[in-house]
């Protein structure tokens, strides 16, 4: 009795497992939502733009958290909102000409103020001096340009007046004792149908939109979770109201096997593909030219050229995608530093975007040499060795003997002769005898990082 008893138990455990495991919200099968990210997973490369009132005082888009500014203390930026030069035409040209194939822009940040127009509230565009829908421009001038284009919303809300004031509020307490006395009179059941009726807005009045940013959950004490946003309920419309949409992981749902369908690593670069449950899933991270996502005008840390295609390289190397983000001014202008950014992604991206587009990591029989990273095109069977240091003349592939047909520059289709080298002159060290040696000029190639082109066998 006490064996059957035990085997039972171990049975619902195990069963237990499996169901959390397997848990979903929606129907889908793997071959629905492969069909369904298709067009990202082959265009790697996409814009974020956060903007907002936050770009007037230009010191971080936390700033109404970092200096605990009040509503009241806030308005003055909202008063004084007139972005004049906004051109989202130009912005998306160079979108584009970045190598940009999709972009994000923030509807809703965490201050609360909308840049569509809502009809639940007034802290939105068309009510301050600009007066228009800075979203149907956007969304109008993006398309235009061939891109796809998606929105970010921010779950949070410093603004409204029933969001209740938590850890990340800028009138959180010094004393968690307080927390109950400052939420009296605040009804986050009212937040939650504000929330709901401004996700319905941007996903019903701006056509298709092909991508959805949430953001984000905090659970934990005095923070938020699923449970706060009715997050199931969330999901569940937005993907009725847009069947196609691409939504990101950050509505707290991580039980679930659909509760997201890209996972989002912010401002880092991982050290190998994110996995859940010891499968792959599909991932972008969202990355800065600097330390600020809205725009900063005092902010010095700036990533150069090469860093900033590193960060693009190896995401795709590592099977995902870069989101990179900018923020204009509040003049509506994007930050000439950025512009140069782009315009130098630009130059690369115009000669080597094959080793981008449509590619993912290697397959694991082609060792990545030193000093470089690996894109592989499993269409055309073409793999892209991105040299992060330029070697001098005599380049080693380990174990690539007989797998290679073909190798060029990929800037210029210039060839580079193979040969099966006997020995490092300078070092005396026999090779392998499956390795392959390419011959490359002693000059670098034009452009921050040179890709060789490998046509394999």
């Amino acid at each position: 009795m006490k064996k059957s008893m035990f085997l039972l138990l171990c049975g619902l455990g195990l069963l237990l497992q499996l169901t959390a495991q397997e848990k979903k919200i929606f129907n889908e099968t793997p071959e629905q939502k492969e069909q369904r990210l298709a067009w990202w997973k082959n265009d790697r490369f996409g814009m974020f733009i956060h903007w907002g009132l936050y770009a007037l005082p230009a010191r971080h888009e936390w700033v109404k958290n970092r200096e605990q500014l009040t509503n009241e203390e806030y308005q003055k930026y909202f008063d004084a909102f007139n972005p004049d030069l906004y051109n989202p035409k130009e912005w998306a040209r160079m979108a584009k000409a970045a190598g940009m194939k999709y972009a994000v822009i923030t509807s809703k940040h965490h201050e609360g103020f909308c840049l569509f127009d809502s009809k639940y509230t007034d802290y939105k565009a068309t009510k301050t001096p600009y007066g228009k829908d800075i979203i149907k421009e956007w969304v109008e001038a993006f398309r235009a340009e061939g891109l796809k284009v998606g929105f970010y919303y921010s779950l949070i809300d410093w603004h409204h007046p029933d969001y209740t004031i938590d850890r990340v509020h800028p009138q959180r307490p010094a004393d968690t004792a307080d927390y109950k006395k400052l939420n009296q009179g605040r009804d986050m059941a009212k937040y939650r149908e504000y929330l709901r009726n401004q996700l319905k807005e941007i996903l019903t009045n701006y056509g298709k939109i092909d991508i959805l940013w949430t953001d984000f959950s905090f659970p934990g004490a005095y923070g938020k979770d699923h449970n706060d946003w009715n997050s199931i309920e969330l999901i569940k419309m937005i993907r009725k109201l847009q069947p196609d949409i691409i939504v990101n992981d950050r509505l707290d749902l991580g039980e679930y096997e659909d509760g997201g369908d890209f996972v989002t690593p912010e401002q880092y670069k991982v050290s190998e593909w994110p996995t859940r449950n010891g499968k792959q899933v599909p991932w972008e991270t969202c990355q800065t030219f600097s330390g600020s996502w809205g725009y900063y005008r005092d902010e010095t840390s700036w990533k150069d050229t090469k860093q900033l295609l590193g960060l693009l390289i190896e995401s795709v190397s590592k099977g995902g995608n870069l989101l990179l983000n900018v923020g204009p001014t509040g003049r509506g202008l994007f930050d000439p530093r950025a512009q140069a950014a782009l315009k130098a992604m630009g130059d690369w991206m115009q000669v080597n975007s094959r080793a981008i587009y449509g590619c993912t990591q290697a397959p694991p029989e082609f060792a990545k040499p030193d000093n470089c990273l690996l894109t592989y095109n499993p269409t055309t069977k073409r793999l892209y060795v991105h040299l992060l240091d330029y070697p001098l003349q005599n380049f080693t592939l380990p174990g690539y003997k007989g797998k290679v047909k073909y190798a060029q520059f990929l800037h210029d289709a210039s060839e580079i002769k193979m040969s099966t080298p006997t020995q490092h002159h300078s070092l005396g060290k026999n090779l392998a005898d499956n390795d392959l040696n390419l011959s490359l000029p002693v000059k670098k190639p034009e452009g921050e990082i040179p890709v060789i082109e490998l046509i394999l066998n």
